[in-house]
């Protein structure tokens, strides 16, 4: 299994529940395929560089995990379509493995 890190900008309009409810569905993505969560980190609401439909603001989560090379395909498959989730990034961690 590789190592990645995920950043993920969330609508900062949701409220505790359906945060967490995101946050569970794409953990348990990760666990679907075959991967490992090994920490979220919640880094809470913060003031965006410029607008992103109509967001001035977003809700910022870490997440460091291992999951084999070719689960991140469908990973990135379920965010697209995650309505809640504005934008993220996904990159593999070589120093990590």
């Amino acid at each position: 299994m590789k190592a990645y890190e995920m950043l993920l900008l969330l609508d900062p309009g949701l409220d505790e529940d359906a945060r967490e409810g995101v946050l569970d569905k794409v953990q348990g993505l990760i666990t679907s395929e075959g991967g490992l969560v090994d920490n979220v980190d919640s880094w809470g609401k913060r003031r965006l560089a410029y607008e992103i439909n109509d967001l001035t603001d977003g809700d910022y989560v870490l997440l460091d995990f291992h999951s084999p090379p070719d689960a991140i395909a469908e990973i990135d498959r379920v965010l697209h379509i995650t309505d809640p989730v504005v934008r993220y990034i996904l990159i593999r961690r070589d120093d990590r493995e």
